[in-house]
């Protein structure tokens, strides 16, 4: 049988793409290796609680399209993300506020938070900053960064903030309002029910298989369809021809704890480095659960090695340039189209995981 489209990867991307090639009458198959639809957004009911299998996902956009394209697939609430850090017995609110300054420092006002920090940030004389540690010095001065940046970012990239380059923090938002909101855009949510319904309606009369790995399935049907559209890692694809990308993984711990509440709040930070997990979700408050128990979920940041689920892409100089390579081998083979995070190495939002497969739909339908 032939299909218009192999679609490799049931996540967003692939979804939506096969979701806008079937409305168009095209024939397509969708493999993934995993034994579950979604991708990284995969949600599982657990004791009537849906737990985000994969670390937290709250879908939020400033784009109108992408928000009313999204809700043709389900019902969102008006979740709010507000995070907290812990660091040591204190805590803070996220993203930096005036919540945060006033714990911090014992003021109230903006004028007073912005007095402290532009002190601490002259103290320091930090003209050119060589690495991340300075770059985020420069920016929120030192209680800022050793409470609630440093720990947390060493976790992350698993070595110290001396040793990661400047420029993986660009900038770090300051808001001098009483406002525990993390993001700023128009629109943010959960779907109720969880992520996984909405993949399994854009799927909906489209072929999948699952448990079904690319290169074991492509050594026998090669030529099942006309296109690719391939969501994998783009350098394993081409057998890691000009080297390995690199990556960050994570490792999940997931609980379920016989009481009702176990710590008020979606998402808790934990900044200091010797706490190994960098956050605790606990996941009945993504939708205002009530149910008796509760899940939550530790997670742990880790070394990439070849064979591990790759979660963030090391996007340094080296890293970008590598993909590049890779990329403009990419554009040679004329029936494959790469895309999603690990197809573009890009780390996306999920609002702009839609906005990239809509912009490749109009591409490939001359639209």
């Amino acid at each position: 049988m032939k299909y218009d489209y192999l679609i490799v990867g049931a996540g967003l991307f692939g979804a939506v793409f096969a979701y806008e090639a079937h409305r168009r009458g095209k024939k397509c198959l969708v493999i993934d290796k995993r034994s579950h639809l979604g991708g990284n957004i995969y949600t599982e009911s657990i004791d009537g609680i849906n737990v985000h299998k994969y670390g937290a996902h709250i879908f939020h956009t400033s784009n109108k399209k992408v928000w009313d394209y999204i809700n043709q697939f389900a019902e969102f609430n008006n979740f709010v993300n507000s995070p907290l850090a812990v660091y040591k017995n204190e805590l803070y609110n996220l993203p930096f506020n005036m919540n945060t300054f006033s714990k911090m420092w014992g003021i109230k006002t903006p004028a007073e938070a912005k007095k402290i920090i532009e002190q601490q940030i002259s103290e320091l004389n930090i003209v050119n900053p060589s690495n991340l540690e300075e770059q985020a010095l420069s920016l929120v001065g030192r209680d800022v960064y050793e409470k609630l940046i440093k720990g947390y970012t060493e976790k992350q990239w698993g070595r110290p903030c001396t040793e990661l380059p400047a420029f993986i923090i660009k900038r770090l938002p300051l808001r001098f309002t009483y406002d525990n909101n993390y993001f700023n855009d128009c629109y943010q949510g959960i779907p109720i029910g969880g992520y996984t319904p909405i993949i399994k309606k854009m799927l909906a009369g489209v072929e999948v298989r699952l448990n079904t790995d690319y290169f074991d399935f492509a050594k026998d049907n090669n030529e099942c369809a006309n296109k690719i559209i391939f969501t994998g890692m783009i350098d394993e694809f081409f057998n890691y021809k000009l080297g390995h990308l690199a990556y960050r993984s994570l490792k999940f711990e997931h609980q379920q704890l016989e009481c009702d509440n176990y710590q008020g709040n979606a998402v808790i930070n934990y900044t200091e480095r010797e706490i190994p997990y960098t956050r605790i979700i606990e996941h009945k408050h993504f939708e205002f659960g009530q149910q008796p128990t509760t899940v939550i979920t530790k997670e742990f940041p880790s070394e990439w090695n070849p064979g591990d689920e790759p979660y963030y892409p090391v996007n340094d100089e080296e890293n970008n340039r590598l993909y590049a390579a890779y990329a403009e081998m990419g554009r040679t083979v004329s029936n494959v189209i790469f895309g999603g995070r690990l197809g573009s190495y890009k780390y996306y939002d999920m609002d702009k995981v839609i906005e990239a497969a809509l912009s490749t739909v109009a591409s490939e339908f001359c639209e």
